[in-house]
């Protein structure tokens, strides 16, 4: 369907679509912040746009199996008939943290108490698996390369034991200036 079509870098036409609301099938689009993303998005597919949920994130990362980007991946799948998930990164844009220390040091530069700091660290290192993140600077850079975070969210979003088997997740990395995509993460 959508896939087939974002893959081979196509035009996609409108399809079918049942006059019955709660019988469309939608396509969750997981995108960093990047505004050429959404723009491309839009212009990629011809789908109407209440078929076309789309999930921003700092970087397209889900950072934990149980966190809100995770919670409404899942309400998305059961109360919106989701059947497809692309988890979308920009070719020519990186949203990691380059330098998580330089972050953390500007958290600390807020005057957080030194306490708080300390029990954030604590609980990285003591918690497994509430946290799948080592220490907090772990945590705060993602991942090294868009390309690593597409590949840790498409794995996170199958592997979780509320995502029905069914639902088809893909990695995207697309060229905004270009406009083409490159398969990350393939449907298994």
């Amino acid at each position: 369907m959508f896939a087939d079509k974002i893959f081979n870098n196509q035009q996609i036409e409108n399809e079918p679509i049942s006059t019955n609301p709660d019988n469309r099938k939608k396509v969750l689009c997981i995108v960093g912040m990047e505004e050429p993303l959404e723009q491309w998005l839009n212009s990629a597919s011809h789908f109407l746009p209440e078929q076309i949920m789309v999930l921003k994130s700092y970087g397209p990362v889900i950072s934990e199996p149980y966190d809100s980007l995770m919670r409404n991946i899942i309400i998305a799948v059961y109360q919106e008939n989701v059947e497809e998930i692309f988890v979308i990164g920009s070719a020519d844009r990186n949203e990691s943290i380059s330098d998580p220390s330089n972050l953390i040091s500007k958290v600390i530069q807020t005057k957080i108490p030194a306490v708080k700091i300390q029990t954030v660290e604590y609980l990285f290192k003591h918690c497994f698996p509430g946290f799948t993140a080592n220490d907090m600077a772990q945590w705060i850079e993602g991942s090294k390369t868009v390309t690593d975070g597409i590949k840790q969210s498409v794995n996170l979003i199958r592997r979780h034991p509320l995502m029905p088997s069914e639902i088809r997740v893909y990695g995207l990395l697309i060229d905004t200036v270009n406009g083409v995509s490159t398969r990350v993460v393939d449907h298994q």
